[in-house]
């Protein structure tokens, strides 16, 4: 069985593509895997669906998650310094 795949190059700035092989591992993927997907959600429109779905959940819940955040980060940061013993 051959493959129906067909090769081609990039030439990327050095920056882009270690940031594109960072993104790759951090979703468990190869890098190569990692452009074929991108590729196939820009084209797809699944990119644009995913993307406007997140900006509905923003528009409808974006006051709660904001206030939500901010409790969080209250609970977590650290107690103001009392100055040095005297």
């Amino acid at each position: 069985m051959t493959s129906q795949k067909k090769q081609t190059q990039l030439r990327l700035e050095p920056g882009v593509l270690a940031a594109g092989k960072d993104a790759a591992a951090a979703r468990g993927l190869d890098f190569n895997r990692y452009i074929e997907r991108l590729i196939a959600e820009d084209t797809s429109g699944a990119r644009a669906a995913g993307m406007a779905g997140a900006q509905r959940l923003l528009d409808e819940h974006g006051s709660f998650l904001d206030a939500l955040e901010r409790d969080l980060d209250s609970q977590h940061s650290p107690a103001p310094s009392r100055g040095a013993a005297a």
